[in-house]
């Protein structure tokens, strides 16, 4: 089978492996699609290594049908159409993947649009409802609002009936962010969203942010009472200078870091069946929709790589075989 391999120089190259075969509790996916997440990026410049025994291949998160099962699965049969969440692997035509961490595929939806699910919704629902415990009628502040993460926490917020405010950079994103629900659009080289999300909402619950460093003092800033703060990546910054414990302790703030790779397949499983039990239905219906902004061919990789990189995708980047 081909698989996509970093070259010396950085750049993608098409490999060939040996295709897999699955253990008991396994499947064989025959992938049509895989998504494209900036921990690629990061796996890349050898910053975000997969966990220990996973593959060395990049991607987390495909879609296409089952090749074959493991002989003690018995949800799924060969030619289901899936998406599922991978440690590593999913650039590849094949990938191994056990059978809890699968999720089917709506008819209504493309394997185009499967492929950027898992990783996003996963994230986002983990963020929102797992860790943030955000509530009907509450407000959120999520930053990057336009990004594949930010796009599917606006829309399962919403569907909660939250209020929410996004931060992004330039219209174009904010008119997307305001077409998936989003209630306050923030252009934050232009305003302050401290200010804005005060006067317009008088703070937020909760926060998800990707950007970190010094936006923790901020953060603070607009937060409610006992609000939270949760932590998916650090954009800005490692280090928070001068962090404000006082205003910490006054917020009685909840602050989180979270990641989703080195969770225990135990954990990714018990959320993927939260996912599927409450949202199965509203993908279905198109209520809930991943949002991909290109899909481009395996040859194309690079240029995928290298737009998410520039932080110019609205949403999803997807290869398709």
């Amino acid at each position: 089978m081909r698989y996509f391999t970093v070259d010396e120089h950085g750049q993608m190259q098409l490999a060939e492996m040996d295709k897999p075969n699955p253990g008991d509790y396994e499947v064989i996916i025959k992938v049509k699609a895989f998504g494209i997440n900036r921990a690629d990026l990061l796996q890349k410049q050898g910053k975000y290594p997969p966990p220990r025994g996973e593959s060395q291949v990049l991607g987390l998160e495909v879609s296409g049908t089952l090749e074959s099962v493991g002989s003690m699965v018995t949800a799924w049969h060969e030619g289901d159409r899936v998406c599922a969440l991978v440690p590593g692997g999913g650039y590849a035509e094949y990938v191994r993947v056990r059978a809890e961490h699968l999720m089917p595929l709506p008819d209504n939806m493309s394997f185009s649009d499967g492929a950027g699910l898992m990783e996003v919704f996963l994230t986002a629902y983990q963020a929102l409802f797992w860790l943030g415990k955000l509530a009907e009628g509450q407000k959120v502040l999520i930053h990057a609002g336009a990004s594949g993460v930010g796009s599917a926490a606006i829309q399962l917020a919403k569907s909660r009936g939250a209020q929410v405010a996004i931060t992004a950079s330039n219209a174009d994103k904010l008119s997307f962010c305001g077409r998936l629900g989003a209630d306050v659009t923030i252009n934050y080289r232009q305003q302050d969203f401290v200010d804005t999300v005060r006067e317009r909402l008088g703070g937020v619950d909760l926060i998800l942010d990707v950007v970190g460093g010094d936006y923790l003092n901020r953060n603070l800033r607009a937060l409610n009472l006992d609000g939270r703060i949760v932590t998916l990546a650090i954009l800005g910054g490692r280090f928070a200078d001068k962090l404000d414990m006082a205003r910490l302790l006054q917020k009685r703030a909840t602050v989180m870091g979270s990641t989703l790779r080195n969770r225990s397949d135990a954990y990714k499983a018990e959320l993927i069946q939260a996912l599927n039990k409450d949202c199965l239905a509203l993908f279905g219906q198109g209520s809930l929709m991943p949002c991909v902004d290109r899909v481009f061919s395996p040859e194309q990789i690079d240029q995928a790589h290298q737009r998410m990189a520039r932080n110019e995708n609205l949403g999803k980047l997807v290869i398709h075989w």
